[in-house]
């Protein structure tokens, strides 16, 4: 599998946020599908034990994006108009998770695309379903900020630094 890239301090994947995920998603080509396996700390919870359902809902929307990387080699920006995500039951905090994205249907200027969170056993916590839009211009510039720090690298490694 393909390592996807990260940023700095996207709260899902930021290399740099102090108080983010730090999540990896890697290209399952075979499967048409974006993985990433994780824990979410005790420190996201709603309820003892339980993950925030905000949090679930940002990783969600994390990996079903992320599954349309894999349609246009990460060149096409897009952010997320609408979402629905279902709860089928609690997600742990503390316990290994896999969260799932894959594309359902792509065109020229979005896509809907879908995703889930699994718990070891492959039982289902949360899903969603999400429509993905090109972003208006100004927020397009705003990106061109960020995009240098945009790679697949080392923890902790700046973006002049090689492999």
């Amino acid at each position: 599998m393909r390592k996807q890239p990260t940023s700095r301090m996207c709260f899902v994947c930021g290399r740099e946020n102090p108080v983010g995920l730090k999540l990896h998603f890697y290209e399952d080509h075979q499967a048409n599908q974006v993985r990433a396996d994780f824990v979410i700390p005790d420190a996201y919870q709603g309820y003892p034990g339980v993950a925030h359902g905000g949090i679930v809902s940002t990783v969600l929307d994390e990996v079903s994006g992320r599954a349309m990387m894999m349609e246009t080699a990460g060149e096409q920006l897009l952010v997320t108009l609408r979402m629905t995500v279902r709860f089928r039951q609690p997600t742990p905090t503390e316990s290994p998770l896999t969260a799932v994205g894959w594309v359902e249907r792509a065109s020229g200027v979005g896509a809907k695309v879908a995703g889930e969170v699994r718990l070891p056993d492959g039982t289902v916590t949360a899903t969603c379903e999400s429509l993905l839009v090109e972003p208006p211009d100004a927020f397009k510039e705003r990106w061109g900020e960020e995009k240098p720090y945009w790679s697949v690298r080392e923890e902790g490694r700046r973006p002049d630094e090689r492999l």
